[in-house]
């Protein structure tokens, strides 16, 4: 029951994420910055909009950071508070007030490297994706679920139960596994120590037989 519930409330946090999206997408027009025909048009920036293709899984950046894939660049576009409290490795800090800034320009706009943005959850990170899109910047990419998904997937992964099939236990050990690389600690690693207790060897004693005095005669 908890669990329908959960789903209801996500389900309608996101039918109200991607109005926003569509809000944006063509309120970003009317700023003067817009006016002057930079970036994509308005429609097709809408159509992007409503596309689900930006979204990458954690389960895929989990796999590309293991690997070492050097094609991808990690955008946390929370607060530096945020940023410097908990954060994905090798990931750069662009607050999403900044993500206009002309320092920017050179991390967001690239022609080789994938631009993943991520936040808590999508709302910010699809709200820099969508400035970043207006502008015409390619390659770019949100985090799907953003940190609470991480947590949940990579770094906590829930152990599947008995009746789930064999697919659910095989990521979970692959996850389970991720976790490990990413430092997490399971109680199962620490191997028992055997305790080897010293043999007791009987001491020998050796017995010395004592000589007898002779007997000193008297006067």
């Amino acid at each position: 029951m908890i669990k329908k519930r959960t789903a209801k409330i996500l389900a309608f946090r996101y039918k109200i994420l991607a109005l926003i999206l569509l809000i944006l997408a063509g309120g970003l027009v009317l700023l003067p910055k817009y006016q002057k025909n930079e970036g994509i048009k308005p429609d097709l920036l809408l159509a992007n909009a409503i596309s689900l293709e930006r979204y990458i899984s954690t389960d895929q950046i989990a796999h590309k950071l293991i690997s070492q894939d050097p094609s991808f660049i990690l955008v946390d576009v929370r607060d530096e508070a945020s940023f410097k409290s908990y954060t994905l490795p090798n990931a750069i800090n662009i607050p999403l007030k900044k993500i206009l800034d002309n320092d920017s320009a050179r991390f967001l706009n690239q022609s080789q490297y994938d631009v993943v943005f991520f936040s808590n959850d999508n709302f910010y990170a699809d709200q820099a994706w969508i400035l970043c899109n207006r502008l015409g910047y390619k390659n770019l990419r949100v985090l799907k679920g953003g940190m609470n998904t991480w947590y949940n997937t990579i770094i906590n992964p829930p152990k599947p139960t008995e009746d789930m099939p064999e697919e659910a236990f095989k990521l979970y050990d692959t996850r389970k596994a991720a976790s490990m690389f990413f430092g997490v600690f399971y109680p199962e690693q620490v191997k028992p120590v055997e305790v080897v207790k010293p043999k007791i060897v009987p001491k020998k004693i050796i017995t010395v037989e004592k000589k007898k005095m002779p007997v000193e005669g008297g006067c």
